[in-house]
């Protein structure tokens, strides 16, 4: 039996084609905007020397201009690695997480069902908008004509009514030919074993189809137009189409104008969906009803990396951002993140816009708050601070908030900026006064998204020379060169290492401007696929103009008995070097940053609990520079005694 095309679906909206295609192509960084799901590369079907291979995560296809090979990532599959379609379906589902279909007769026979339930649900959304223009349907239109929504709106929405009849859909779809069992199975009409006669879920409320990535109706929602009605919107319940934290409300359609602006908005209902479309944000998207998911927090990052959450300004939406908030923060990755708008207080997108315009509502979009800020600012305002024992739980409650971030990269880089916070806070506020109050010596435009973050040579100190002058301040910073060169060195001598550490490479602040650009260059040739054993790495960046920094790293390696940076180390001492020296890196950085935080509040408020402080994070420094962890049995494997990384 062939696969149901609703398990080929689902692998298809879990993995991502550009995931797949990356694994066989390296991608041209010119070209392609992974924000948007744009990707190009030279086509592995055949030779060619420029991009004209394009992969979109939009249709989750690939297309080349060249020989015109397109296809999934199951086509990709069985043409490159030679696996049978069942194969490549067995991998991929693997990878999206989902168990593979055992087939029976009942399997088929509810796979040709749910095939048909989409004609049926087809029909049911025919005939509410149908109904929406006859005499029935006027209390509803006078509704929507209130909430200022064209005819235009309507039919491009397909927006519809349910009489107040308890047979009518039911009816109208029995003289289709559609049975009863089908009805039921689509969750259109209300059955059980305690109801004798099954009848019409959805009574006198304005209806709004839900559609499914391809379009396909699937479900609808309703909202009441009876004031007393026990529930203003229902939703259809879960049904062989339908998993209503799986889905979200106009994704269909917003996904286009998503990746086409790089960014996707997340509203709370059907009815600010349509308000913000109108406004011109076609990038609007909404759960059904309930708090976001997983599933929905996947859809939105396959999208955007940055989807911003936008919630009406009353507590119901502060607390859904909060919700929000804890989804994802063991979910957040390498460029994932959320971002969150808060309308005026007591507001929706759709009071926005009435009273105040797009302008305004556009306003609110663009002074989205990241995530980091909404979290810092739900700290302060649940925690109190009165007492030093109460401090130290609020201190104690934020770091084991950050132990929830499952990415270490992504959970080092909110514990410095969480700490950052924390310096800024207690004990040395002047200090932020102290940074606002400081004019940088050279003007830099603000960073915008899409450039790289400054690097450190790119800010300049506090005014604190006496300070930096002190004894010792310099060997921290010495210390850091030696060890980025040293860091750089093995991974040029030892290029098998590249693919275990190159995250964390990527990742590293360095301190010199010149080993930084070395580290690009590095970077460049692993992600491009250059040759980088036999000496063609050094080759390729001696080329690049990089030769007389490599001969002075030599020259320290052999002046600093820096033995496991040289070719001649075993792989597995290099590997254990590497490892110590970019945590220690890493850690520096931390101490650096917050080094220039305590200097600037002593320059503000010399006192001597200040300069207590100053001195603390000094000696960690020089603690740091000076001490290198011994490691148990580094330098084994090269023949070598135990000691210590220097």
């Amino acid at each position: 039996m062939r696969y149901p095309p609703s398990f080929l679906d689902d692998i298809r909206n879990r993995v991502s084609i550009a995931s797949v295609v990356g694994r066989k192509v390296a991608w041209d960084r010119r070209k392609s905007n992974p924000g948007r799901g744009d990707y190009w590369a030279c086509c592995p079907f055949h030779g060619e020397k420029s991009a004209s291979f394009h992969v979109t995560e939009k249709n989750g296809r690939y297309y080349c201009f060249g020989c015109k090979e397109t296809g999934d990532i199951f086509k990709f599959l069985t043409d490159q690695e030679g696996l049978s379609f069942p194969e490549a379906v067995q991998r991929m589902a693997e990878e999206a997480g989902l168990p593979m279909p055992q087939f029976t007769e009942e399997d088929v026979r509810r796979e040709e069902q749910r095939a048909s339930l989409y004609d049926v649900m087809e029909a049911a959304a025919a005939f509410f908008e149908a109904e929406l223009q006859t005499a029935r349907g006027a209390k509803a239109r006078g509704y929507l004509s209130d909430r200022m929504l064209p005819v235009a709106t309507q039919r491009e929405f397909r927006m519809g009514y349910a009489p107040d009849d308890r047979n009518a859909l039911r009816a109208h779809l029995l003289e289709t030919k559609i049975p009863l069992d089908q009805q039921i199975e689509a969750g259109l009409l209300v059955a059980g074993d305690d109801i004798p006669v099954a009848y019409d879920r959805f009574r006198d409320r304005v209806m709004f189809p839900i559609r499914d990535p391809r379009g396909r109706v699937i479900a609808f929602g309703g909202r009441a137009m009876a004031e007393n009605a026990n529930a203003k919107y229902v939703n259809s319940p879960e049904t062989p189409l339908f998993h209503k934290g799986a889905v979200l409300y106009h994704y269909d359609k917003a996904r286009a104008a998503a990746h086409s602006v790089g960014s996707i908005i997340a509203v709370e209902g059907y009815m600010d969906v349509i308000a913000m479309h109108r406004a011109g944000f076609a990038n609007t998207v909404a759960p059904l009803g309930t708090a976001l998911t997983a599933d929905q927090l996947a859809l939105l990052w396959k999208t955007a990396p940055e989807p911003v959450l936008c919630f009406d300004g009353d507590s119901a939406g502060t607390k859904a951002a909060y919700r929000a908030l804890d989804l994802a923060l063991p979910l957040l990755s390498p460029g994932h993140s959320l971002r969150f708008a808060l309308l005026p207080d007591g507001q929706d997108p759709d009071d926005v816009l009435k009273t105040e315009g797009p302008a305004a509502l556009k306003d609110v979009i663009e002074k989205s708050e990241a995530l980091s800020d909404v979290l810092w600012k739900r700290a302060l305002a649940e925690n109190d601070r009165t007492t030093p024992e109460r401090k130290a739980q609020f201190e104690r409650d934020v770091e084991q908030l950050l132990t929830a971030i499952a990415d270490r990269k992504v959970r080092s880089h909110y514990q410095d900026d969480m700490r950052a916070r924390l310096l800024d806070l207690f004990g040395r506020a002047s200090a932020v006064a102290a940074r606002k109050a400081w004019t940088p010596q050279k003007p830099r435009a603000p960073w915008k998204r899409g450039q790289p973050p400054p690097k450190p040579w790119d800010v300049q100190a506090p005014a604190s020379a006496g300070l930096r002058a002190s004894a010792h301040a310099a060997a921290p910073i010495k210390s850091a060169e030696r060890r980025e060169g040293s860091i750089v060195l093995t991974l040029i001598n030892h290029p098998g290492l590249l693919d275990d550490f190159l995250d964390d490479f990527a990742a590293a602040e360095f301190t010199s401007r010149a080993l930084d650009s070395l580290r690009k260059e590095l970077i460049d040739a692993a992600a491009l696929g250059f040759p980088l054993e036999n000496g063609g790495l050094r080759g390729h960046l001696t080329n690049r103009g990089h030769g007389p920094l490599l001969a002075s790293l030599d020259t320290q390696a052999i002046r600093l008995n820096e033995w496991f940076s040289v070719s001649d180390a075993a792989s597995a001492d290099a590997r254990t070097a590497l490892t110590q020296m970019i945590a220690l890196h890493r850690k520096h950085v931390t101490l650096e940053r917050e080094l220039r935080l305590a200097e600037a509040a002593f320059a503000a408020d010399p006192t001597e609990a200040m300069l207590e402080t100053l001195n603390g994070i000094r000696e960690e420094l020089r603690a740091e520079a000076g001490s290198e962890a011994t490691i148990a049995g580094f330098g084994a494997a090269s023949g070598r005694p135990q000691e210590a990384i220097t």
